[in-house]
């Protein structure tokens, strides 16, 4: 029998392996590399002949483009934002294309895989940490500890701000991961339970449209959901950042 996980399987195409380190070429790889040389050439095509009235394509990547700006970035870092408008972009649009292609079938949904997803939180969050120190030196440690909390407190809220703080990298791919695979496995369960309905003959040939309309309905939902974790996934950067610069 089919499971339901078998979608999430990571197939070797390349097989490439250094001593005990396996870099081998796989399916996600393929897929990352696809959509990654498909967002980058739709970028150099939409702005190549830039025009004052906005065509079709110039204007779908204008619309990415200002709601980053705006709706992520200027709401959420309120000092030097713009130094980080390019890495925020490159995820948020990273993360939407990756979601929007593992539903195109017989795709590969990357964001599935918590090894892509913690890939991503802990570079950024390896990243903050660095501009943390290179901003605020010895001074970064104040973090850990509230403003206005008693110095006799340190030994308890200290702790307990550090493991609070380093547990931003595991949410940031947990939330991602989970929505995309939870989604992703409905989908084919409720899909093979219809095609089970259909190949049963009688009349659950009839009653097989409606786990068929459910899928449909999931599949508009899963557009909303592809597009709304990029946006969370991107949005409590842009907070963490703010954090980082402003120390609070």
């Amino acid at each position: 029998m089919f499971s339901p996980l078998e979608q999430f399987l990571v197939s070797k195409l390349i097989s490439i392996s250094v001593d005990i380190f396996d870099l081998s070429f796989t399916n996600s790889s393929l897929i990352m590399l696809m959509f990654s040389l498909f967002g980058f050439l739709f970028s150099s095509f939409s702005i190549s002949r830039s025009y004052l009235i906005s065509t079709n394509w110039q204007l779908l990547l204008e619309l990415v483009y200002e709601f980053v700006y705006y709706n992520l970035l200027i709401e959420n870092i309120k000092k030097n934002g713009n130094f980080f408008f390019p890495f925020l972009f490159t995820i948020f649009f990273f993360i939407l294309l990756s979601n929007l292609v593992g539903l195109v079938p017989y795709s590969f949904t990357v964001t599935s895989h918590i090894a892509v997803t913690l890939a991503l939180s802990t570079t950024s969050f390896v990243a903050l940490n660095i501009l943390l120190v290179k901003r605020h030196g010895f001074h970064a440690f104040s973090f850990f500890l509230p403003s206005g909390a008693p110095l006799i407190l340190a030994f308890l809220l200290v702790p307990i701000e550090i493991v609070s703080y380093s547990f931003r990298v595991v949410s940031l791919a947990l939330r991602l991961f989970a929505n995309m695979m939870s989604g992703h496995c409905l989908l084919k369960i409720l899909a093979g339970f219809s095609w089970t309905m259909f190949s049963s003959g009688g009349l659950l040939v009839l009653f097989h449209i409606i786990p068929l309309i459910v899928v449909f309905a999931i599949i508009g939902l899963e557009f909303c959901i592809g597009f709304l974790q990029a946006y969370v996934f991107t949005v409590l950067l842009c907070i963490y950042l703010n954090d980082t610069i402003m120390l609070h």
